[in-house]
């Protein structure tokens, strides 16, 4: 077995801090983030407030930390990537390219996440002379950051700055000026700790601030500075500081913000400290002994000023700021900065966030920790509001006069958004739970059902292959017009001011302006249909119709040529200066604009040997008169000429398509030669089941196709790449480009008597998604055969039920206590639950219509029970009647795993499945985690047990178990009467049922122990899983064990039969194994195209969706990975991974390809390109004609 595997959605999450900066050398800021194993530039529009991705690059490993710097005096910024690839990476964006390039790589350590390889922390000189990186353990190293003498950037030998035995909680750059550069580390040194058995010596250990000072004189590092800071801190920020090269004034205090637990610190050597305690919100509810701490900070610098933002893991912003002035010396000119105070106030609540950036612009960029990344715009900056506000001057000595003591208590009250304001959101999935494949749709391509998210900001996601269609307009017309065209009066009008309906039996023209109205004065013939229509020369407009062609001048005289009597036009095709019209008579007349304005005639008449039905002619080239080639075809169908931008063919110039629809509802692609008129490298594609129509549109400013069928089509450019999507709409008869005020890229068409008038908002994801809000954490998903709802298991660990809710509302109320409950009445989706202690849980179960996007209800769990798994069971004691079961448990703990008592509810349907009600309630030992419909009755892994249940009047009544398993069932599958078991910790286990003996039997499993996170049966001895280090495998039992199982009736073989390797007696075979980067959360064998290959579809915790593909003939398998490896070679990872080892991160990479890997033949030079089919005994076009066969034929992506 041989797999092919394709990533159709990168990850969405965003892991660690962005990066802000001026990557492209512009005066724009733009965002660098990491989504885990790969990098995006992210670009938000100041006028708009918009954010656009620029480029995704995928670096084949794993990024760890992102920082960017600026050396002194320069206007670009650079990256800095530190990984598992044991090197430092220095990155340059190169805007004409869109790439990034690698300027330097200098190697220091192992690959992989090491303890003592640095890469986990990055930490810049603020005036870009120097980097620090760090391990999690020991290892810190400083590189020195210049220029050479042709300015281009130089990166020093490592200078060390090791401490042994030290643990490593942050670092971070000292603002210094133009000092020595300075590094703050927050460290514990555990040598003590190491060897004192009793443990005291762990007890007293100390959190340490330790300064290193790298001195360019002596070009070595010096630790300048340790003092013992409290042991509960976590984060260090960089507080302003130098003389401002202007004024020579302080730009700020420098030294360091200490977030700890409760409260913060500003620290610097040899200065008084401040501290000030961390509000914490007034909650009747929550748990008084749990601290705040900070998980994300920034800091921005305006003239004169700074400030900063601290975010609480509740997503409380704070606003910090210090207090300080310039002490002058009375006998020198020496002065410093003295901090007079520390202050802070509640700013505003957003998501809790992996990073922060704050823009000059004005915005405030949060790469969400789960769920929707966002972009904020400022408001007001909290100054003059009425929010409390701390300062260190309120406590003894700044707050300083028992260091070990804590602060008293301080209080805000939440509130809506008051300084900041929504402006944009990213979509993101991230995490995926569980998802399911399914066609409940009924259209020819399945759809993704995804359970998202995190805690009351969950959504269960429907995902639709095809771009987002917003549409503006919709308005019915007097009858079912054939075509719609839009004109400009002018060349340089900047909006359209026609809409043109073609009817059977004559033209509507339509005006745009504050509304759009019926006009008659236009010069257009509105007794008869349009062939076309054309804005003409400077000021002109032009009408095809079926007895002639009006050309209409800027005063309205009408200049008309009408064909020959008996002759009528079948066909049109224009351009700014030419027209061609093919007559009955099978003749083409063509036509040209002179420099007056006139339209000529073509004296000579060219004779085609039939009727010509369609024709094209491309767009004028910049600085000519005509363009060269027009195509047309006899057979039915569509033909249109565009030159797009396609950088597997022509990275420079636009290449010149010619697309051909035909009425079986196929396309044909041809790339067409300027030079000769050769027509090479045909692709063809199904669209649908109409005949293809096909009209060329502008969409973002890049020249486009739109291909309508029985779907709607886009061809269009996204980051140098032609793409092809369907369109999430009704499908529409005819279509055009649409250009007003309030819809300035806009697109207009007829579906049916209907016009519309859309936009394509967003052209990078090829995923359309819907939400429906979730109260709590989805756990498990499970569908009704029958009736298309889905059903959910949602659970939330420390969070209060709305029964505990008001029970404890209700004693404080009795007990006469007053409390601020206004915390209650805010949305929780933005500002969370009430945090409780460990062992108290929400949950809920949901129904849902997928289909009309909407939740029909949720039944509450009461007893403080959480619901960990779910299934639809058909039970043959009812008839084969469908059951909804749900595995609870009560008062659990996550770590160790217990509970009180665990149950299986039995829930039975009404109404076809829309509500559900409660039948009767199993007590079980241990927390139900899987639960199966097995012949009949339910299979459930309860704990480390597998049972079978059957249906009884009062509760389920145990009929068989097995409780030989290692640690706990997560994953059950079936087929027969065969059972595949996943083990949190051991792999899959094979098991089978015999009825005759009523035993479960365990008589396979693997050689190596896995975390199995989910896995499907691919056939009947075979089966794919995927594990919590991110990898998927496929294993197979021999076909001879297989059958001698199924053979022996009563399993006393397998009772017989010596166990190997402390396990079962048969192994199964690895046949594959993949490391894919992302901790595959399900796994399902599915066929996505009408017609198509089974594929392997599996999702990812961070959004990751992607396929496994059988390569199905030895010519395949011998031409892709023959590929994979002259591509290790022409394309290395952009961090300097090994991409083998990457793809064998815990097991050698075994029979599947990287087909990432492989697409990224179609971005080398040509050159290079050239060299590799070469090699391979192809062209480049077949190759990259195989390669999108591989993709379009699996999953229609």
């Amino acid at each position: 077995m041989h797999l092919y595997n394709l990533t159709l959605q990168p990850p969405t999450a965003i892991c660690g801090a962005p990066a802000l900066g001026n990557f492209s050398g512009v005066r724009q800021q733009e965002i660098v983030v990491s989504r885990g194993t790969r990098l995006e530039l992210l670009r938000p529009d100041p006028n708009t407030g918009k954010v656009s991705s620029i480029l995704t690059q995928d670096i084949f490993g794993v990024i760890r930390s992102l920082a960017s710097f600026r050396l002194t005096g320069g206007t670009k910024d650079y990256v800095i990537v530190g990984s598992d690839s044991g090197r430092i990476v220095v990155l340059e964006y190169d805007p004409k390219a869109n790439v990034f390039n690698k300027l330097h790589q200098e190697t220091f350590g192992k690959s992989g996440t090491r303890r003592i390889v640095p890469g986990q922390y990055l930490a810049t000189d603020p005036k870009g002379r120097a980097v620090m990186i760090s391990a999690v353990e020991k290892a810190k190293l400083v590189y020195i950051l210049n220029r050479d003498t042709a300015a281009n950037l130089t990166i020093s030998s490592p200078l060390e700055a090791h401490k042994n035995h030290a643990i490593i909680h942050h670092i971070v750059g000292v603002d210094v000026g133009f000092d020595n550069p300075m590094f703050a580390a927050l460290e514990v040194d555990y040598s003590e700790s190491d060897q004192d058995p009793t443990g005291e010596a762990f007890n007293n250990a100390e959190k340490m601030l330790t300064f290193y000072e790298l001195d360019l004189g002596l070009n070595h590092v010096v630790r300048k500075w340790s003092e013992p800071t409290d042991n509960r801190a976590n984060l260090l920020v960089q507080v302003p500081g130098g003389r401002s090269g202007n004024t020579g004034d302080f730009d700020g205090p420098s030294g360091v913000l200490i977030c700890c637990e409760d409260h913060i610190i500003w620290r610097d050597m040899d200065s008084p400290q401040h501290r000030v305690p961390i509000p914490r919100r007034e909650d009747p509810l929550a748990d008084p002994n749990r601290g705040i701490i900070i998980v994300a900070t920034v800091m921005h610098k305006m003239r004169g000023a700074f400030f900063f933002l601290l975010q609480s893991e509740e997503g409380d912003l704070y606003k910090v700021t210090l207090e300080h002035a310039t002490i002058k010396s009375a006998d020198s000119d020496d002065a410093y900065v003295e901090v007079k105070s520390m202050k802070i106030k509640y700013f505003d609540t957003v998501p809790v966030a992996s990073g922060l950036c704050i823009l000059k612009s004005g915005y405030l960029f949060v790469a969400s920790e789960f769920g929707n990344h966002y972009l904020y715009q400022f408001q007001k900056l909290g100054d003059d509001d009425d929010e409390p506000e701390w300062s260190s001057l309120n406590y003894p000595q700044n707050g300083m006069a028992d260091h070990h003591a804590a602060l008293p208590t301080a209080y805000f009250r939440p509130r809506p958004l008051e300084n900041l304001l929504l402006q944009d959101e990213l979509e993101s999935l991230n995490p995926i739970i569980d998802a399911k494949v399914l066609n409940l749709f009924n259209t020819d391509t399945p759809q993704i059902f995804a359970a998202c998210g995190r805690g009351a900001r969950s959504t269960f996601r429907t995902l639709r292959h095809g771009l987002d269609v917003e549409e503006t307009v919709s308005s019915d017309l007097p009858g079912i017009p054939n075509a719609v065209w839009t004109t400009k009066l002018r060349e340089e009008d900047p909006h359209d001011s026609y809409i043109i309906l073609s009817f059977v039996n004559g033209t509507l023209v339509l005006s745009i302006g504050e509304t759009i109205e019926e006009v008659s004065d236009t010069g257009f013939l509105s007794s008869a249909p349009t062939l076309a229509v054309q804005q003409i020369g400077a000021d002109a407009l032009l009408q095809v119709h079926p007895h002639g062609i009006r050309h209409v001048l800027a005063d309205k005289r009408v200049n008309e040529w009408k064909v020959p009597a008996g002759k009528t036009i079948v066909a049109a095709t224009t351009n700014k200066r030419q027209v061609v019209v093919a007559l009955s008579s099978a003749e083409l007349v063509y036509f040209e604009l002179d420099l007056e304005g006139q339209l000529n005639e073509y004296q000579d008449r060219k004779p085609m040997g039939s009727t010509v039905l369609a024709m094209s002619v491309g767009p004028v080239p910049p600085g000519r008169q005509r363009t060269p080639y027009l195509a047309l075809t006899a057979v039915p169908s569509a033909i249109c000429i565009a030159d797009m931008v396609d950088a597997s063919i022509d990275r420079n110039n636009p290449t010149m398509f010619v697309n051909i629809g035909l009425s079986n509802g196929i396309l044909l692609r041809t790339v067409l030669d300027p030079i000769n008129g050769q027509l090479t490298d045909t692709r063809t594609r199904f669209l649908g089941s109409r005949p293809i129509r096909l009209i060329p549109v502008p969409v973002h400013g890049s020249p486009s196709i739109l291909a309508l069928s029985s779907r709607s089509w886009l061809n269009y450019t996204y980051q140098n790449l032609l793409h092809f999507t369907p369109l999430i709409s009704e499908p529409f008869d005819h279509a055009w480009s649409f250009s007003a005020e309030l819809c300035p890229e806009g697109l207009i068409g007829i579906s049916g008597s209907v016009l519309r008038i859309f936009q394509i908002p967003k052209l990078g994801s090829k995923l359309k998604q819907d939400s429906i809000p979730l109260t709590y954490t989805p756990r498990k998903m499970a569908v009704h055969p029958q009736h298309r709802f889905i059903y959910l298991a949602e659970s939330d660990h420390r969070v209060l039920s709305p029964e505990e809710t008001q029970k404890r509302l209700s004693e404080m109320d009795k007990q006469g206590k007053k409390t601020y409950k206004g915390n209650l009445d805010l949305p929780p989706e933005i500002f969370g639950r009430s945090k409780a202690e460990a062992g108290k849980w929400a949950s809920c179960i949901r129904v849902l219509d997928p289909v009309n996007g909407t939740s029909i209800s949720a039944i509450d769990l009461d007893n403080n029970e959480a619901a960990f798994s779910i299934a639809v069971v058909p039970f043959a004691g009812l008839n084969n009647e469908y059951l909804l079961a749900v595995g609870t448990a009560s008062d659990t703990f996550v770590a160790p795993r217990s509970c009180t008592h665990g149950y299986i509810r039995l829930y039975r349907f009404f109404e076809d499945g829309r509500s559900i009600e409660l039948l009767h309630k199993t007590e079980i030992d241990d927390v139900p985690l899987a639960l199966l419909a097995f012949q009949g009755r339910l299979l459930a892994g309860v704990g480390n047990a597998l049972r079978i249940y059957d249906i009884g009047k009062k509760k389920l009544l145990r009929k068989c178990e097995n409780k030989a398993f290692p640690s706990a069932i997560v994953t059950l599958t079936t087929q027969g009467s065969r059972i595949l078991v996943g083990d949190m910790q051991e792999s899959i286990f094979y098991v089978t049922y015999k009825q005759s003996s009523n035993r479960l039997l365990i008589f396979a499993d693997d050689t190596s122990p896995r975390w199995i996170t989910s896995h499907c049966m691919v056939d009947y001895e075979t089966f794919a899983a995927g594990d919590k280090f991110g990898n998927v495998f496929i294993n197979r039992l021999e076909r001879s064990v297989s059958s001698q199982v199924d053979e022996d009736p009563t399993g006393a073989g397998i009772l017989a039969e010596k166990g190997f390797l402390m396990g079962a007696a048969h192994k199964a075979n690895l046949l594959a194994i993949y490391h894919v980067g992302d901790i595959v959360t399900s796994i399902q064998k599915v066929s996505m195209v009408a017609g198509g290959r089974e594929i392997l579809l599996y999702t990812g915790l961070h959004g990751t969706i992607g396929t496994l593909v059988p390569l199905v003939s030895k010519e395949d398998v011998d031409f892709i990975t023959t590929l994979e490896q002259h591509l290790r070679g022409e394309n290395p990872s952009l961090i300097g991974r090994d991409m083998l080892s990457y793809r064998g991160y815990y097991t050698p990479v075994k029979s599947v390809v990287d087909g990432d890997l492989c697409e990224r033949f179609a971005l080398l030079p040509p050159a290079r390109q050239s060299a590799i089919a070469g090699e391979l005994d192809r062209t480049v076009g077949e190759v990259l004609k195989k390669l999108e066969s591989l993709r379009v034929g699996s999953s229609g992506f």
